[in-house]
């Protein structure tokens, strides 16, 4: 039986690099009721290489039908979490196909040896999706790999009395006897792990006409997200535009460990609304999110510093900006101190999947950055932060690209610099 394909060896059996996906549309139907699941997806791709096989992947749901438009389909099956399409005959490179899916089930999480459980997951009362970085099949067929990013229309059909957000703009908002219906469009490149599905019994807050806070009528906003629109305006004084229509803060009635940013939005626990720095940094850590890691999107997961570095500096930034617990140097010399104090076992550029959502990687990528930060000047530093989202919001880049792009930007040698911060695994002596 013919292997199947792997995109990110950080992921296997997840993504096919033959196509890429430009549209999902997505209809949905939720019952919480014995958390039951229907769906349809129509999903626009097109050929990267010569083909006679599309692999989509799709976990824990039952598919019904398959319709293929642009070529003829000889069969499909399920095997491996994986749908397996095969073509009567091989397609050309550039060939533009439609591909339609029924499905249906009961959505739940799927593991990973690695990072755990990801995806779909019931609440006491609603649903959360939580993917990064394997959990996209558990809602929807996709290909589920980082540098595959579409555009997406969302459709949820949920009983009364439940708000549903998505990512992007709400298109619609239509009521029936027992159900409501909200579509989302995200007009914007996102890659599947950054699409999501929130829905609970909500009230909506508006902080102003492009922020909102969606969370239970009782949930005290004082002194966490009501800080969100100053750090939207200090994020975008240096890093640049918003780069999306607007931007949400879910918070789920139940308690949630960790955070977690998708395009557009945030999720958050109910235990995130307190007034104490460690969860006021993570609402600023996701938001900085959308410039880096959402706009611009590692195309290999073994550059994930390129998203939780910059996000974790993000934090030191608004701590200083915000006159919290300490400067910005005085969290990276804080930082360094600790980091020295741990085991010196981790490439940041390449840490491998077992280490690449490890606490040295968010930091020290974040130190990587204070020691470009300290060589070149505020100016020249914040000039690279922008233009990096400016030229490349909507992409999927790399370290090598980050480096390239930075030296140009600089006129100073920033792979040089950066080498023993990235590519060693010593921890380089504090940037003077």
């Amino acid at each position: 039986m013919p292997q199947l394909p792997t995109a990110d060896p950080y992921l296997p059996g997840h993504g096919d690099p033959s196509y890429s996906v430009r549209h999902y549309d997505l209809e949905l139907i939720y019952v919480p009721e014995g958390n039951r699941l229907r769906g349809n997806a129509v999903i626009d791709v097109v050929a990267r290489e010569e083909t006679g096989r599309l692999v989509l992947d799709l976990a824990h749901l039952q598919v019904t039908k398959v319709r293929l438009d642009g070529a003829r389909l000889k069969k499909w099956s399920a095997r491996d979490q994986r749908l397996v399409l095969q073509l009567d005959g091989p397609v050309a490179v550039d060939a533009e196909l439609r591909i339609t899916i029924a499905y249906g089930g009961t959505p739940q999480p799927v593991i990973d040896e690695h990072h755990g459980d990801a995806g779909w997951e019931e609440l006491t009362d609603g649903v959360i999706v939580a993917a990064q970085p394997h959990g996209a099949p558990t809602w929807f067929p996709c290909n589920d790999r980082p540098d595959d990013k579409a555009t997406y229309r969302i459709t949820v059909t949920a009983p009364t009395g439940y708000t549903v957000v998505a990512n992007g703009a709400l298109a619609g908002h239509r009521r029936r006897p027992g159900a409501e219906t909200w579509t989302y469009e995200m007009d914007q490149p996102m890659a599947t792990y950054l699409a999501t599905v929130q829905m609970g019994r909500y009230v909506t807050v508006l902080h102003n006409d492009a922020m909102r806070t969606i969370a239970p009528h009782d949930a005290d906003l004082e002194g966490s997200f009501d800080q969100q629109p100053a750090m939207m305006e200090f994020f975008e004084r240096v890093f640049g535009p918003y780069p999306f229509d607007g931007y949400a803060a879910v918070i789920t009635d139940d308690d949630l460990e960790i955070p977690l940013e998708s395009q557009s939005l945030s999720s958050f626990g109910r235990n995130f609304c307190t007034d104490d720095w460690s969860h006021v940094r993570l609402i600023a850590h996701e938001m900085a999110h959308q410039w880096f890691g959402n706009a611009v999107t590692l195309a290999r997961w073994q550059d994930i510093w390129l998203h939780e570095g910059f996000a974790c500096y993000s934090e030191w930034l608004w701590s200083e900006e915000s006159e919290g617990p300490r400067t910005c140097d005085e969290w990276a010399r804080h930082h360094h101190d600790k980091l020295a104090e741990l085991e010196q076992d981790l490439v940041l550029a390449d840490p491998g999947p077992a280490l690449m959502f490890d606490d040295r990687v968010y930091k020290r990528g974040a130190l990587a950055l204070h020691a470009l930060r300290l060589d070149v000047g505020d100016a020249a530093f914040f000039d690279v932060l922008g233009g990096w989202v400016a030229d490349r919001a909507g992409g999927s880049v790399t370290t090598e690209e980050f480096l390239a792009f930075a030296s140009d930007r600089t006129g100073n040698d920033v792979a040089a610099l950066l080498q023993p911060w990235l590519y060693d695994e010593d921890l380089p002596p504090y940037p003077s």
